[in-house]
């Protein structure tokens, strides 16, 4: 079994660890630590990340990551292996409800980060440095933006075929075709051949039970396809959508959507209509292709050229 060292902190075969990485002060002099949580087998096997809360805002994610590590602690036996669990990752935004830091940076586009840089680059530093180089794979938990919703997916390159495998493991119902980004935790991580998969579910500032559910039983499927758990939650039917798309708002007014997520919906039906306040004008959104209804803005008086609807096709 690979030794496993964080912050000059051996972790030892079969031991549960809490450490405290310390980052930086805020202007009031409150020192802010980052908290890893580590869970390890006698037995060696994968190390697998979990983490929550990139974005400070998508609290469904820290949610999902702190019930996984409730689960591990009260019930889960780890038959192999070591979870390193990291359920707020952006302290910072998290306490000022916003997806960034301090300075508008967004810690998902810092990495591998600076020792020297800016507070998202010294935390992109840290994870790169500290956490990346120990793990074998991992899952990092998203919502959606203000207002926007996704339903539960699993995002991965599909040019990454270990990847793709454990996407059919975790097993949820979607899985859509998402290129790596420059800059991103999951590009820096698979540059150093380690494989992160996003979990997309529910949206910023909301708590959304039936996500967080979904990440927490795929996160199971997972475990258990890769030895460190017994207990493996029934799979469901996983559709891969190789490619999705935004249809956009052609004016501004009131949005009636007539469908919900998750739907099938075909190319030229009625998704919603756009009215004035008055009740003179009414202009429908059409689909735009043949797929499925992953994401839906929730905002009921919206601006043209607004995102409505995510549409993945198969």
């Amino acid at each position: 079994m690979k030794e496993l060292v964080i912050n000059g902190i051996r972790i030892r075969p079969g031991q549960k660890l809490n450490i405290e990485l310390a980052i930086a002060k805020l202007p009031t002099h409150t020192l802010i630590d980052l908290p890893i949580f580590i869970r390890s087998s006698k037995e060696p096997g994968p190390v697998v990340l979990i983490s929550g809360g990139v974005h400070g805002d998508e609290i469904n994610g820290i949610a999902t990551a702190k019930k996984i590590l409730e689960e591990v602690d009260e019930n889960m036996e780890l038959l192999k292996g070591t979870l390193i669990i990291i359920p707020l990752v952006n302290i910072y935004g998290f306490l000022s409800n916003s997806r960034t830091f301090p300075d508008g940076r967004d810690l998902n586009r810092s990495f591998p980060g600076s020792k020297k840089g800016s507070l998202a680059s010294r935390i992109a530093y840290i994870l790169s440095n500290e956490i990346i180089p120990l793990i074998d794979y991992g899952i990092d938990f998203h919502t959606g933006g203000r207002m926007l919703t996704n339903y539960p997916q699993i995002r991965v390159d599909y040019k990454d075929k270990v990847a793709v495998e454990l996407a059919k493991s975790f097993g949820t119902h979607f899985v859509v075709n998402s290129k790596y980004i420059e800059k991103s935790f999951r590009k820096s991580a698979y540059r150093l051949k380690k494989h992160i998969l996003v979990f997309e579910g529910g949206e910023s500032m909301r708590l959304d039970d039936f996500a967080i559910d979904e990440g927490v039983l795929g996160t199971k499927r997972l475990l258990s396809s890769l030895g460190m758990i017994s207990e493996r939650p029934e799979s469901q039917s996983t559709i891969f959508l190789k490619e999705s798309d935004w249809i956009r708002a052609k004016a501004s007014g009131i949005f009636n959507s007539n469908i919900k997520l998750g739907d099938e919906v075909k190319k030229g039906q009625i998704l919603a209509k756009i009215s004035d306040p008055y009740g003179q004008v009414k202009i429908p959104v059409k689909a735009l292709s043949n797929g499925h209804v992953i994401g839906i803005n929730n905002l009921p008086v919206i601006n043209v050229g607004d995102a409505l609807f995510h549409v993945g096709k198969e």
